[in-house]
């Protein structure tokens, strides 16, 4: 499966924290109906087993609405269930490396915080690159933000797509214009909303406006 630049608009990446009584595939459900257009599973406490059925079904989900599903860090439960691909920080396996184990046809998505990080992972086959944190986030504690003008210079540098990651909603999207950036990847901006169907469909309009602007 081949990574379209217009596929990575609305990146959401999962989170559990805010389930109240809901279940994650009715959540992921209501973002999709929303317009989101490219789906990270991320599971950091999941047991192994339980992941592995999760992922599953919410593969199948994605499937239906037709919007690539990639599992974070995970390449071996990746290439197992024949998800569309993997994301990989800079300490998880390299984007090579994962490759080899997933093969030329599935999506391979890499974070990079500087332009040498992002030019070894293109170098070593990444699909596109998940760059940030472009704002305070309260979803990864160790995120070191990253200057605007670095991204723009990032998004230069590279010839693979783009998205912005890190505190992005709909109050600070539109601050991002002119990046160079394809798309972005949220998490509370969508899982934390108490209509998160709604917060999504307002989300992807602002950032197609920001980024055809």
């Amino acid at each position: 499966m081949s990574c379209d630049k217009k596929d990575l608009l609305l990146y959401a990446v999962t989170d559990r924290s805010w389930l109240n009584g809901q279940t994650l595939y009715e959540q992921v459900e209501q973002a999709l109906k929303g317009g989101v257009s490219f789906l990270q599973l991320r599971e950091k406490e999941l047991e192994e087993q339980a992941f592995l059925e999760e992922a599953k079904v919410i593969q199948e989900l994605c499937k239906k609405y037709q919007v690539p599903f990639l599992i974070n860090d995970n390449v071996e439960l990746a290439a197992s269930i024949g998800a569309d691909g993997v994301h990989v920080g800079q300490s998880d396996m390299a984007a090579g490396a994962a490759r080899e184990k997933l093969g030329p046809d599935r999506i391979i998505g890499v974070s990079a915080r500087t332009v040498e990080e992002a030019l070894e992972a293109q170098r070593q086959g990444a699909d596109y690159l998940g760059v940030g944190a472009v704002f305070p986030t309260g979803s990864k504690a160790d995120a070191v933000e990253v200057d605007h003008q670095v991204l723009k210079e990032i998004c230069s540098a590279v010839e693979i797509p783009v998205i912005a990651i890190g505190g992005i909603g709909r109050d600070n999207v539109a601050q991002l214009k002119g990046s160079g950036i394809c798309g972005i990847a949220v998490i509370s901006a969508i899982f934390a909303q108490n209509d998160i169907e709604a917060a999504a469909r307002e989300l992807r309009g602002l950032t197609e406006e920001m980024v055809n602007g």
